[in-house]
């Protein structure tokens, strides 16, 4: 039970060592991450749809 209980606190003490960013960081990073997101599916899914239409047309 001691060595539960020492995990924990130890875990707590971790926990209040992170340096836990802001709101607003938090909101930029995300729309970064969902702007890259798009971008490359867009990119992606154009690039499949030319090697889909030079195979048709090479078949």
């Amino acid at each position: 039970m001691k060595k539960i209980q020492a995990f924990f606190d130890e875990m707590v003490a971790e926990l209040r060592k992170v340096i836990w960013p802001s709101p607003e960081k938090v909101v930029e990073n995300t729309r970064i991450v969902v702007i890259s997101t798009v971008a490359l599916s867009l990119f992606f899914g154009l690039v499949d749809f030319l090697l889909i239409v030079g195979t048709n047309f090479v078949f």
